[in-house]
């Protein structure tokens, strides 16, 4: 299972990552903090002090369109939220 499916690069999550150790991955819903933590230290050779989940549902969206009005929904998606270990840092643009 491919747990982390791709990190967060947003102005807060910098921000976070800057001030307080703390990175942001969207990942698999199925996926518990256990495998996260793992998958984190496995790819970055980094040591996590913690994780935080939160599951977001997908909304309903609406548009009006020359063939009528279509309805749909978002994904929904889980986000993990990712503290360090303090010495430790990941850089998302060295590859760049």
């Amino acid at each position: 299972m491919d747990i982390i499916i791709k990190p967060i690069a947003t102005e807060k999550m910098t921000a976070q990552g800057e001030s307080l150790n703390r990175y942001g991955f969207y990942v698999d819903k199925r996926a518990n903090k256990i495998q996260i933590r793992k998958a984190v230290e496995e790819m970055y050779g980094v040591n996590v002090a913690d994780v935080n989940t939160m599951v977001y549902s997908g909304k309903k969206k609406s548009r009006y369109t020359k063939a009528g009005l279509t309805v749909g929904r978002t994904n929904s998606y889980k986000k993990a939220l990712v503290t360090l270990a303090e010495g430790d840092k990941i850089d998302f643009y060295s590859n760049i």
